[in-house]
């Protein structure tokens, strides 16, 4: 019996270390898909207004709208916006289906974000319940380095041939076409071009490597400070006896 606690012991803990790496990037891609600055960033700097026609206004309400799209129950996107005073539908019916399986993705992730989040949140309060805090701060430590080698890998892999990462990402994630747009007449290729989404990849690496650098100082913070409080309680005089 003590073995098998010691075994289900052993296995949430490395359950809790591998979890942060996820938690962490997926909080990362939530953030990215709902920023409007994000979006504005990578209209003005691939200057997506000029190749398509469209005001920064109307570009405003396009990533408003696949932003509220993402999140609704909606299950394909209709949105219109003004070219030239005239109203017309932003994607075509290729395009809709795409963005139908990329919300899809969206909302794996927010899955992958809550469960991993309540797993979390639920180990390290019971680890401080039962009094396991040298633990949850080793494994706070563990899986922040750990997602620091990852987000490493990914930004050198990024930087290195993103072109491959982003087409093996496409061949794994959809199991159709659909994502083989054409820039020359496809709103979303102008609106989102390639090199908006290396920035993206980016963003969501650093912010992720962020958020593991905090964790992982708060757990070497509280080792530190613990080890200095037993060294100064076994290293301080006896009272001398009467």
């Amino acid at each position: 019996m003590e073995r098998k606690v010691k075994i289900l012991t052993a296995a949430t803990w490395w359950l809790f270390i591998l979890a942060l790496p996820l938690l962490l990037v997926s909080a990362s891609i939530a953030v990215a898909a709902n920023s409007l600055p994000l979006y504005r960033y990578g209209f003005e700097k691939y200057h997506v207004s000029q190749t398509t026609g469209l005001d920064e206004a109307e570009l405003e309400k396009a990533a408003a709208g696949l932003i509220r799209y993402f999140n609704s129950d909606e299950e394909y996107i209709r949105l219109t916006v003004l070219k030239d005073g005239q109203p017309f539908a932003l994607f075509n019916q290729r395009e809709v289906i795409h963005l139908k399986d990329v919300k899809r993705l969206f909302w794996l992730d927010y899955w992958v974000l809550l469960g991993t989040l309540i797993y979390a949140l639920g180990y390290a309060g019971v680890s401080l319940w039962r009094k396991h805090r040298p633990k949850l701060a080793r494994g706070l430590v563990r899986g922040g380095i750990l997602t620091l080698a990852l987000m490493l890998a990914l930004g050198l892999g990024a930087l290195l041939n993103f072109d491959r990462l982003f087409l093996q990402f496409h061949l794994l994630s959809f199991a159709n076409e659909f994502w083989q747009l054409d820039p020359t007449r496809d709103y979303l290729i102008m609106l989102f071009p390639r090199g908006f989404w290396f920035d993206a990849t980016l963003f969501c690496a650093l912010l992720a490597a962020a958020g593991a650098i905090i964790l992982s100082g708060l757990g070497e913070g509280y080792l530190f400070f613990s080890q200095k409080r037993t060294h100064r309680a076994t290293t301080s005089p006896s009272p001398p006896s009467s």
